[in-house]
């Protein structure tokens, strides 16, 4: 068993550690039980659009929230493992910007576990881009490991590069409100090669949905391009007004 013993003793040197509250834990990409606890996990219903959650239970999976119904959102559907808050925000933050890519195998087992409905009718799985000036400084793009791991475990197909992103805008976490996320990110995204995403449906992986304006920009533009669905999955969602800084 070369592939255990050699786990085995990467685990020693660098013990596998919670995701939010860095507790050692038995194996790596999790989270400690007491972190775990906190988590709020959306599992129930919510708008069968933009899933956000409803805060009554409502008898029917076909409901959409109230800004849905008024405007329908460029993306067919948008689902999240998680609410996106001060239980979740460590283990966000830790895969963002903490080079914990050791996150990324367990994060993709979840994201596919609560996108089984949009995997199911997807064909082509695409990252929310980073400008190449932030992907020059980050250093790797936490969206496309998602991706590409999602799409490894189930055999799907993806493209890091059919999406672009044509111009260096302000981080969103900088905007103050929805409308100024909105703009921030008009037009702020490109199809080079509109053959690669033409008639396909397409699932668009991102870390954290916060008003969905990065989303529904993303979401713009591959359907300019001709793609004939968009799902979005992310890990995170902001469900109260409070938790928009990311």
């Amino acid at each position: 068993m070369p592939g255990d013993w050699k786990s085995a003793a990467l685990d020693l040197v660098f013990p596998p550690l919670c995701a939010h509250c860095r507790a050692r834990i038995g194996e790596g990409g999790g989270l400690c039980g007491a972190c775990w606890a906190k988590i709020t996990f959306l599992d129930g219903r919510g708008c069968a659009c933009c899933g956000i959650p409803f805060p009554v239970a409502l008898d029917t999976d076909d409901s959409l929230c109230a800004a849905c119904h008024a405007r329908a959102p460029a993306f067919d559907t948008a689902r999240a493992i998680m609410a996106y808050d001060e239980h979740s925000r460590g283990a966000v933050l830790a895969l963002k910007h903490a080079d914990r890519l050791d996150l990324v195998p367990g994060f993709a087992r979840w994201l596919a576990r609560v996108g089984q409905a949009a995997l199911a009718d997807c064909d082509l799985i695409v990252p929310v881009p980073l400008h190449r000036r932030r992907l020059w400084t980050r250093r790797y793009n936490q969206a496309a490991e998602l991706a590409r791991r999602l799409a490894r475990d189930l055999r799907l197909d993806a493209d890091p590069f059919t999406l672009e992103r044509s111009r260096a805008t302000p981080s969103q976490g900088a905007m103050v409100s929805a409308k100024a996320r909105r703009r921030n990110v008009q037009r702020a995204f490109k199809v080079s090669e509109p053959v690669r995403v033409k008639g396909r449906r397409i699932l668009l992986v991102d870390d954290v949905l916060t008003t969905g304006a990065t989303a529904e920009a993303c979401a713009r533009a591959l359907k300019r391009a001709g793609a004939a669905k968009v799902h979005v999955l992310a890990l995170a969602r902001v469900v109260r007004a409070a938790e928009m800084t990311i």
